[in-house]
């Protein structure tokens, strides 16, 4: 179980708050132009654009106590992961689905929306973080 003051958790409150507010404006707006479409193509937007970014902080949690290299490693193996992933759901989007069930330009507004939300709240909860890295010893110190 995570502590409440660790920074993850910090992070992952700060980028969900304006991204589910963002997230029921462009549902609301969505579904008012578009329709069940635009409603769908809005709420799949949000649910693909948090779980891709909760993703990466829970790898941040992981590597915690990991060595500089495997957190490398870790962080390269889950971008690469979710950009594959990614790909074949649009992939699968665009072949399974018709334009008249699911709001492409709905979608696409969405996800922007939503990841400037995320990425603007995670760089504001971040900012307010008080984390005291520790520094390498000067040379000749023990």
């Amino acid at each position: 179980m995570a502590k409440k003051n660790d920074p993850e958790s910090h992070l992952l409150r700060g980028a969900l708050i304006p991204s589910f507010l963002v997230g029921v404006v462009a549902i609301a707006i969505a579904s008012a132009l578009q329709g069940r479409a635009g409603f769908l193509g809005a709420l799949l937007a949000q649910f693909i654009v948090v779980i891709f970014f909760a993703v990466h902080l829970f790898i941040s949690r992981l590597s915690t106590k990991l060595d500089p290299l495997s957190t490398f490693a870790l962080a390269l193996f889950s971008y690469f992961a979710k950009l594959l992933l990614l790909s074949g759901f649009l992939i699968a989007l665009t072949r399974l689905t018709s334009r008249e069930s699911i709001d492409r330009t709905s979608f696409g507004l969405t996800a922007i929306a939503l990841t400037f939300a995320w990425l603007g709240g995670e760089i504001a909860s971040y900012l307010k973080l008080r984390l005291h890295l520790p520094l390498p010893p000067k040379p000749g110190e023990n």
